[in-house]
């Protein structure tokens, strides 16, 4: 097993934990109970870890990864209510409507 990421907070561990799933890749979540042993124990070893299989170590990297760059893109206008989205999102927040290739996701 390798370990792929690690962070203070269980949130942010579980967070990346899921995008390993969807991405279809196991994973193991160590130290979720150690919070309490910090000070006793070095602080890093308390933290929340994930691993993986050796295989899918570079796959989990990779995915981990794209996960942490910023979207690629422009901002996008609805085509049904007008309102503006950010590139990340493939849906409009106010009204829900998909954005479609091309010209929903114009400029702005």
């Amino acid at each position: 097993m390798k370990r792929v990421f690690r962070a203070p907070s269980l949130l942010q561990v579980a967070h990346h934990r899921n995008l390993l799933l969807v991405a279809g890749i196991e994973s193991e979540l160590r130290n979720q109970y150690l919070a309490g042993a910090m000070g006793e124990l070095p602080m890093l070893e308390t933290w929340p870890q994930l691993f993986v299989e050796d295989a899918d170590e570079s796959r989990a990297l990779r995915v981990l990864r794209e996960a942490a760059s910023p979207p690629r893109g422009s901002a996008w206008v609805c085509e049904v209510c007008g309102e503006r989205s950010e590139p990340q999102f493939t849906s409009c927040w106010r009204c829900g409507t998909e954005a479609k290739a091309g010209s929903a996701r114009d400029s702005v």
